[in-house]
């Protein structure tokens, strides 16, 4: 087996154990959108520590691990304005669909949410046509 499969197993599986930790520690659904959207626009402010610590962990921890094995290849386009066009319709759309993949992908489907199911039938449809239309069709990225 590949290591990209076994570190993809092990990711999936901390976020896996990371989200039922929350439901059951908490009672709420762990969405990073959320968690960044409380934080943005003030409704986060009876538990902005929490919430900070939980980014602050989504963020450092895996730098932490690409440091530790030298580095991720992240295939990641050098083309600045499509990472941030990129960036903001991933903003949006997560608005629009009350939540992102965190929320509606690992926490709504495991808990057998429509909601969570739908929406992530649509998230994932929607990645795969924007990489054909931008990677193969206009070769942008």
């Amino acid at each position: 087996m590949q290591s990209d499969w076994i570190l993809g197993l092990l990711g999936g599986g901390l976020i896996g154990v990371a989200g039922a930790i929350l439901l059951l520690v908490n009672g709420r659904v762990m969405g990073a959108s959320g968690i960044i959207g409380g934080l943005v626009d003030g409704t986060g402010r009876h538990d902005w520590a929490e919430r900070a610590a939980f980014l602050t962990g989504l963020i450092i921890v895996p730098g932490l691990v690409a440091l530790w094995l030298g580095g991720a290849d992240t295939r990641l386009t050098d083309n600045w304005i499509v990472i941030m066009i990129a960036g903001l319709l991933v903003g949006i759309g997560t608005r629009l669909a009350n939540g992102c993949t965190s929320g509606h992908g690992v926490c709504g489907i495991s808990r057998l949410s429509l909601r969570g199911i739908v929406a992530t039938v649509f998230y994932i449809g929607a990645g795969g046509l924007t990489v054909v239309i931008f990677k193969h069709l206009l070769e942008v990225i």
